[in-house]
């Protein structure tokens, strides 16, 4: 069997929804000719943990853990933020909130000097590793996972050291998405460099959703525009449970996930406390679950609604557990960042819903590609964030489904099974045959 070493600093005992889809790649490459070798972190500093996921990784698969430099952990020292806070809720400030001389300070030399991101301190320590494994594994090519982009620098060293076939993987776009930095000139141009770099060395830039692939090919027009393929996100029917119809005692709206600065749940809170003021919808038979890790200022939202009661916000819980709430739920909520750049966003835990076969309700951009991927799938309703009336209506809708056991939401199920992590995986390895054969 031919071997991939995979390069992802995101895996087990990695939560949240970006350590899935290497996760799942690892565990059904093996079905289509590839065994993957493993290169990832020892101790990474998570914005999640989930020790359970642990459990998932094949028991034939060799994973390698390296040291990595972790510069969060100073960050949060000299900001005076909590040693377990996560990364990505409360230390990356957002641009609307003021900052103090110290997170100025912290936010300069992470601008300045952490380039790709502030895990290039894994860099010196994987690479020397990564050509251990292929000298002692005989790996036939290299797979690498991001972001963060420091992986793809990796990828970058080791295909010119070994001349391996490498796919580049991108979860997110690289320079100018939500979560980048704005950097000064200089460090920008180096930034640019590299990402321009990585795009024209790889053997193929693999995307997990199509925005990215637009982004690579707009930026870099004179590449080859062949070389960047869409790979969508997608669900594992092994991971759901096999469970009776359940009938709750409350109408239950779900959202698992994370939630801070412009993704908050501000216009569907407002929109169901103003049914329940109408009268529209009885408070005491509605539960709305928030499940997943939270900003401050997403937390003050929730606690300051005149609906509390009727809403439960719970800690990260293990993923089993996540896609056990998903599939006793009567409706799965979706909100997508408030941004004119997150038209073309996919997360991952849209697949998630749509694995849990219930009703989604989509607060997005309506032209953008998540509204594309429910309509797609007769998945549920996909609603403006600020389009109270529609949020309202769509609410309603679903909540009277419950009422009186009725169903005007079939998910085609020919079109969602199209996003099993099986077939992606299928896809990938494709190619990676593809690449053998040109070597």
């Amino acid at each position: 069997m031919k071997k991939v070493l995979v390069v992802s600093y995101y895996f087990p005992p990695s939560g949240g929804p970006g350590v899935q889809r290497v996760l799942k790649f690892v565990k059904y490459l093996p079905q289509f000719g590839w065994q993957p070798v493993v290169l990832t972190v020892q101790n990474g500093d998570f914005p999640a943990r989930d020790e359970s996921l642990l459990n998932e990784i094949p028991a034939d698969i060799r994973v390698h853990r390296t040291k990595i430099f972790e510069p969060y952990r100073v960050y949060r020292f000299l900001t005076r933020k909590p040693p377990d806070s996560a990364v990505d809720v409360e230390n990356i400030p957002q641009v609307e909130k003021k900052r103090s001389i110290m997170e100025r300070f912290a936010g300069l030399v992470r601008e300045t000097f952490f380039i790709p991101d502030a895990r290039i301190g894994w860099f010196p320590y994987a690479v020397p590793e990564a050509m251990q494994i292929v000298r002692n594994e005989g790996i036939d090519a290299v797979y690498t996972s991001s972001p963060p982009y420091t992986t793809a620098l990796i990828g970058l060293e080791l295909h010119r050291r070994t001349k391996l076939p490498w796919i580049a993987g991108f979860r997110d776009p690289w320079i100018g998405f939500l979560s980048s930095p704005e950097r000064w000139a200089l460090p920008r141009a180096v930034d640019m460099y590299l990402e321009k770099t990585v795009y024209q060395e790889a053997d193929l830039v693999e995307c997990a959703w199509a925005g990215i692939l637009e982004d690579f090919r707009r930026k870099y027009p004179e590449g080859n525009a062949l070389k960047a393929v869409h790979l969508p996100n997608g669900f594992d029917s092994a991971d759901y449970p096999a469970a009776a119809p359940r009938n709750n005692d409350r109408f239950t709206v779900t959202y698992t996930g994370s939630m801070y600065g412009k993704r908050n749940p501000a216009t569907f809170l407002r929109s169901v406390e103003e049914l329940v003021a109408e009268g529209a919808v009885d408070a005491n038979k509605i539960r709305l679950s928030f499940v997943g890790r939270f900003g401050a200022e997403v937390k003050e939202m929730i606690n300051r609604s005149t609906i509390r009661p009727s809403v439960e916000r719970l800690d990260y819980v293990a993923h089993a557990e996540s896609i056990r709430r998903l599939t006793e739920s009567d409706l799965l909520l979706l909100i997508v960042d408030e941004s004119k750049d997150s038209r073309e966003i996919v997360p991952g835990k849209v697949f998630e819903y749509l694995g849990a076969r219930k009703p989604i309700l989509a607060l997005t951009d309506v032209d953008g590609a998540v509204a594309r991927l429910i309509a797609e799938t007769s998945s549920g309703r996909a609603v403006n964030n600020q389009d109270v009336p529609s949020i309202k209506a769509a609410f309603v809708e679903c909540y009277r489904n419950y009422l009186y056991h009725t169903s005007s939401i079939q998910p085609n199920e020919e079109e969602v099974r199209k996003y099993e992590r099986r077939e992606v995986t299928r896809r990938l390895a494709e190619l990676l045959d593809y690449l053998q054969t040109r070597r």
